[in-house]
């Protein structure tokens, strides 16, 4: 098995890793981000570059470096292999140089996009982005479409990472939309006369890391550090039913998959566990999700709170069994 070694962690790998895998497999801060790449979906991966690292070391046979940032979701680990990326000042002024070129076009509408306090590209423009843009001429303008009677697109936030296209070709039945024209002048659109309306749909407005696949029936209706994620599971004859129920008190305002800390999802879910089951009795809850501290959603300190009303009504029970039996002369010693 090979070893290689990303920004002085050494890790032994199985054959035919890539480094990005490899460097999940160790965690941490050294994990390069990814917009395209989709471990659940095969092919995914290569198309938006935020992933490249510096390859200082090729192997132990060869190891010259490899004269150019390569994309850590393609390339393969070698024994041996050195790989930098924070500890490279070179490799993050390229990587902000690609934040820059997928921020060409993607207009700064987060105050009134769904998707803020969920998009990848929010987090990647902060961590690696630049304070100003050199770009010049006019955005990409398009027009809001409703691909779906649940999906609605918004094509001018899309960065052509493909995933909802991969997922399509993989997951559905037939698929009805992908990539028309080229360069400049390429969309995410539908085919003449069709509509994206399958049993999987949905799971698109999940791998989409931006606000371009958005949830129509969830539009406007609340920020997401707002309400409270919740686990839950129903019995299913389609899907595992295993999903996040977002709730605004007792309201469920929408139903999503479960995702991983890279924020891929689990398990996929079927359209009527996400759009036509918004009650709390079609559920059972586990219980609250967790949620990284440093992510906006945990703001509102939910987890915290729902632990500590647990307690107090704990407390509470013990307190009126306790009384109840002092009424009943159970605990008075003048009975024994």
């Amino acid at each position: 098995m090979p070893k290689v070694t990303i920004d002085g962690h050494t890790i032994e790998v199985p054959n035919g890793t890539t480094i990005l895998e490899a460097a999940r497999m160790i965690g941490g801060e050294i994990v390069p981000p990814a917009m395209c790449y989709y471990s659940k979906l095969k092919t995914t991966g290569g198309y938006c570059r935020t992933c490249i690292v510096k390859v200082s070391k090729g192997s132990e046979k060869d190891p010259r470096p490899m004269p150019k940032p390569v994309a850590s979701c393609r390339t393969t680990v070698m024994d041996g292999m050195e790989v930098q990326n924070i500890t490279s000042p070179d490799l993050l002024e390229a990587r902000a140089g690609v934040v820059e070129f997928l921020l060409l076009n993607h207009p700064l509408d987060c105050p009134i996009c769904d998707q803020a306090g969920e998009c990848h590209l929010q987090d990647l423009g902060y961590q690696n982005g630049k304070v100003k843009t050199r770009y010049e001429f006019d955005r990409r303008e398009f027009d809001p479409i409703d691909i779906g009677d649940k999906i609605k697109l918004h094509m001018k936030r899309c960065i052509h990472c493909f995933r909802c296209v991969k997922l399509a070709e993989q997951l559905t039945p037939a698929r009805y939309h992908g990539m028309l024209n080229r360069g400049d002048h390429s969309e995410i659109s539908t085919y003449i006369q069709h509509a994206v309306d399958n049993e999987f749909s949905g799971n698109m407005i999940d791998v989409c890391p931006v606000g371009a696949l958005t949830d129509r029936t969830f539009r406007f209706k609340s920020r997401v550090w707002y309400v409270n994620p919740e686990d839950a599971h129903r019995k299913c004859d389609k899907c595992s039913g295993k999903v996040r129920l977002w709730l605004k008190g007792e309201e469920v305002l929408r139903v999503t998959a479960r995702k991983d800390k890279y924020g891929e999802v689990i398990d996929w879910i079927c359209n009527e566990c996400r759009f036509d089951k918004k009650k709390t009795s079609d559920w059972v809850i586990e219980g609250p999700t967790h949620i990284d501290r440093h992510s906006v959603i945990s703001a509102n300190h939910y987890e915290s709170l729902k632990s500590l009303k647990l307690d107090v009504d704990k407390q509470k029970k013990q307190l009126v069994n306790t009384k109840n039996l002092l009424g009943q002369g159970a605990l008075n010693p003048n009975n024994q």
